[in-house]
């Protein structure tokens, strides 16, 4: 009955695992979503933009105030400059706008590169526009590449690879010299990257973020996709947007017109506000989510996880061998109904699923009083093992 683009990918694990933290009372350190609220202008925003009648459809490419405050954006903060007119389209979050990438790019049968671990949305994109996905590993612990085995991944048949930094499930950032090698081959074999810089603001080390756009050669043919979710503490905003040049925008638009329309005008409003904060807010979330990192990684050490600090994003991958298991989801199903902490099996995030059965992801996008909260139930894990 269903169609064979659906019958190879499950539901999002990541989701799943919300809904059985919710069945069981446990602490949700699983799906990236913060517990601590939104920044009160941001919601005044969203609220004066409903008042003053931002109620209707916007244009489908995104507001004009919004795509001149990413344009402007995207100039001082990435060093990539951009036509809001012409390079800009907002989607329904970065989700969508990778979707829509890889629409307007990819034919059937295309080869597109991701590096794994990777975002659970990446296998499903790759199936759903007919592209073959080609994994290239990460290597525990340090989460870095083989630049041989990067290279061999590249062939006639390669349309683009999709660039994750800060890398989510690792908290991997990528080093100039690694984006700059990965830009090389994209040129040297005429190949589009598609570079998702949702967590661009959040790095723990002095290095700053770096667009693979703004390298040489990738101008071009870079697709950059960022948007407000993990930044600005909205996840339920959805609001993502594609950096592209022309050509490529007009597809993307075309895809993105008949996949959602148009994300929700009056969120658009307030998204504009946002990327009017002062440097002072980014400097204050890096602060606080540099605290939360310590207070988890401190119980996650003290419980028997092994696991490198992330670099970036708000999560961490750990194994799970040292605590005696080797089947990530009977782990992660235990960990919830006896401990009461919630965690994405490391599975999910693998192709095949067999290479990541010893790895548990956590997140820590969390208030303090749940961190320690969750992480007082995570030291009993060796008491009832």
């Amino acid at each position: 009955m269903l169609a064979e683009r659906v019958k190879y990918f499950s539901e999002s694990v990541i989701r799943e695992m919300t809904r059985q933290a919710n069945l069981h009372g446990a602490i949700n350190l699983a799906q990236g979503m913060p517990d601590f609220e939104t920044p009160q202008e941001l919601k005044d925003a969203a609220c004066r933009a409903i008042q003053e009648g931002f109620n209707q459809y916007a244009i489908t490419w995104g507001a004009p105030v919004l795509r001149e405050a990413i344009a402007k954006k995207a100039w001082e903060f990435n060093g990539i400059e951009c036509d809001p007119t012409e390079n800009i389209t907002v989607c329904c979050g970065a989700t969508e706008s990778m979707m829509a990438a890889m629409l307007a790019l990819v034919n059937p049968g295309d080869e597109v590169i991701a590096f794994q671990p990777y975002y659970e949305n990446y296998g499903p994109d790759g199936l759903l526009s007919g592209a073959k996905p080609v994994w290239v590993p990460l290597h525990a612990p340090d989460w870095t590449f083989d630049r041989e085995e990067l290279r061999r991944a590249f062939t006639p048949r390669t349309k683009a690879i999709i660039i994750n930094t800060p890398n989510n499930p690792t908290g991997r950032v990528f080093t100039r010299a690694e984006l700059t090698f990965i830009a090389e081959l994209c040129v040297e074999h005429d190949v589009y990257a598609l570079t998702d810089e949702i967590y661009e603001h959040i790095i723990y080390n002095d290095q700053p973020h770096i667009s693979l756009a703004t390298l040489p050669g990738m101008k071009e043919r870079t697709v950059t996709i960022s948007g407000h979710s993990k930044t600005y503490s909205v996840t339920g905003w959805r609001l993502g947007y594609c950096i592209a040049p022309k050509e490529i925008t007009d597809g993307i638009r075309r895809v993105h017109d008949f996949l959602t329309v148009g994300a929700p005008h009056p969120l658009q409003i307030a998204g504009a506000a946002a990327l009017e904060l002062p440097q002072s807010y980014y400097s204050k979330i890096l602060v606080e989510y540099r605290e939360r990192r310590e207070i988890l990684l401190g119980y996650l050490q003290a419980a028997g996880f092994q696991f490198t600090a992330p670099e970036g994003a708000y999560y961490v991958m750990t194994d799970i061998a040292d605590l005696g298991w080797n089947h990530d989801v009977e782990f992660v199903q235990w960990l919830i109904r006896e401990i009461g902490v919630a965690a994405v099996p490391g599975s999910s995030f693998y192709a095949p699923p067999e290479a990541g059965r010893t790895k548990v992801r956590f997140m820590f996008a969390k208030k303090h009083e749940t961190l320690h909260q969750a992480g007082e139930r995570l030291l009993k894990i060796r008491q009832k093992i």
